[in-house]
Formats: structure tokens, C-alpha cells, sequence
């Protein structure tokens, strides 16, 4: 008998984490750019403008709520879609076809995304926050600060503002990451050239990365204006169209920054995900 080990259900919420506390400077370049209102600067840039107004550190505003987010969006899209993989491989005893991985994947983002939405808003705000002005900052001191306060000021509703957008997101990342990187893995160890190493975890989680990037990106570009917006967009349809008179680049607006933060993300994700797979998950007897 061989002893196989899987994934415990919180497993992805502290890869995910883990991966952000390396990648949160990118994403926050990401976010300032994709809040332009016009294409003033690029990515480089973005990053030399605020380290001179704010210093090195203002490249980790927001810190706190990204961290928040991915213990609420990435720990419940990965708990739903390896509990359930897992289970459905142990009674077919086999793995899953790709059609049904992404099925699996859309479920688990959508109700990820939906779960996350309140710590995705605080996150875009603190992230953006470093770019306005003082008088118009919103200054919320960490993550649980800035919910208590949409919460109080603005209402239950506006925590879930973007909420729409921000499930179909988190389906479309999903199917990008977990589905695509599943399935490239088994196409990988099929092939007979490598094994399940950390080479080969590399690989699939590089391809994966591109995939999410390429799926998400227009809607990400509206979820982070609705998020940031102060009641100037009516709802999801208005910011569509507002976003679509800037013309078709405007919705993978950043792209290539989206891609330089989703990428290393997914990779360093994968791959803190299957070391503790390897070390501490639970142990399955074939």
C-alpha cells in the first residue's frame, strides 16, 4: 500500500497568503493603474512615483486587507474545489475529467469571489489611497478598520458593492488557476518526462497563471473602478459602458502588470501549497 497525502481545507487560504506577502507591491501598481482615467503613466513609472511621494513602504498599503481577502476569497474557492476533487477521485478512483475541474472551479470562485467581496473593497481603497490627496484619503488603519467603517458610513449593501463582478471574476480566476493547473500537471506527469516535483509544479502553475490573467483581466479592470468609485458608476451595466468609451484597451488596461503580479502569485501559491500538501496534509492509504 502507498500513502498518498491531500490537501487540507485551509491549505490554499495560507498559500495564498504566503504568496501575497511577496507579490502585494505588483498588485498594488496594478490597482493604481488600472484607476487611471486616462494613460498618463506606466508601470515603472507608477512604481518610481510613489516611492518618492510616499517611500518603499507605501508599496505595501493595504497589506492587511489583501491578507484579509485571501482568508475569505482564496480559502473558500480552494476548500470547495479540493475537498470536493478529492472526494469525487477517491469514489471514481480516478481523476476527474477537465470539463468537470472547471465546473468545480467556477463554483468555487463564484462563491470565493462573493465571500471576499467586503476585503476586496478595503483592499482596492488602501491600495489606492496612497495616490489622492490627503484631504480626500480614507485613512482606514488596517482591514477590520476599513470594513467597521464602509459598514458604518456607507451601508451593509456597500460592502458588497462590486459584488456581481467580483463572483464572475473569481469563477473566471479559478478556472484559470485550479482547473488549468490540475489539468496541465496531469498532462505534464503523463507524458512520462517528469515527475511530480517542484519543476514540474512550476510549470503548470506558470501556464496557469497566464490563463487566469488572460480570462480576468476586463473584468477585473471594472470590479477595481466600481470598487474605488464614489457613487459616480450606477451599477456594473453603467461602469461597463463608462469603461467602454475609452475604447477596447481600456478594459486590459494594465495587463502586463496584471500579468507580472497574477503569474508569480499563482506560482509562489502552487508552490507553497504543494509543500505543505507533501508535509502536513492528510494522509489518504491507496
Amino acid at each position: 500500500m502507498q500513502d498518498n497525502r491531500v490537501s487540507r481545507w485551509y491549505f490554499g487560504g495560507v498559500s495564498s497568503s504566503a504568496a501575497a506577502c511577496l507579490t502585494h507591491p505588483l498588485d498594488l501598481i496594478k490597482v493604481h493603474l488600472q484607476t487611471q482615467q486616462e494613460v498618463r503613466v506606466r508601470m515603472t513609472g507608477m512604481t518610481v512615483d510613489v516611492v518618492r511621494r510616499e517611500g518603499f513602504l507605501a508599496l505595501y498599503s493595504g497589506l492587511s486587507a489583501s491578507l484579509c481577502r485571501q482568508m475569505t476569497y482564496s480559502l473558500s474557492r480552494f476548500a470547495i474545489y479540493e475537498t470536493v476533487r478529492d472526494k469525487m477521485n477517491r469514489e471514481n478512483k480516478g481523476l476527474m475529467p477537465f470539463y468537470q475541474k472547471v465546473l468545480l472551479g467556477a463554483v468555487g470562485g463564484f462563491a470565493g469571489g462573493f465571500i471576499g467581496t467586503p476585503a476586496d473593497l478595503v483592499n482596492v481603497r488602501m491600495q489606492n489611497d496612497v495616490k489622492l490627496p490627503v484631504e480626500l484619503r480614507r485613512n482606514y488603519a488596517h482591514a477590520l478598520d476599513g470594513l467597521l467603517r464602509v459598514w458604518k458610513e456607507e451601508g451593509v449593501r456597500k460592502l458588497f458593492s462590486g459584488a456581481t463582478v467580483a463572483s464572475t471574476r473569481g469563477a473566471l480566476v479559478s478556472i484559470g488557476q485550479l482547473s488549468c493547473y490540475d489539468q496541465s500537471k496531469q498532462l505534464v506527469l503523463a507524458t512520462g518526462c517528469l515527475t511530480d516535483s517542484i519543476l514540474t509544479h512550476f510549470l503548470a502553475s506558470v501556464f496557469a497563471g497566464g490563463c487566469a490573467t488572460v480570462l480576468c483581466q476586463p473584468l477585473d479592470v471594472v470590479k477595481t473602478r466600481l470598487m474605488n468609485s464614489k457613487l459616480e458608476y450606477g451599477g456594473v451595466f453603467h461602469c461597463l459602458t463608462e469603461t467602454a468609451k475609452l475604447g477596447p484597451k481600456a478594459f486590459y488596461k494594465g495587463l502586463v502588470p496584471a500579468a507580472i503580479r497574477l503569474v508569480p502569485h499563482t506560482v509562489f501559491t502552487f508552490m507553497f501549497l504543494e509543500q505543505l500538501r507533501r508535509r502536513f496534509g492528510a494522509v489518504v492509504v491507496d
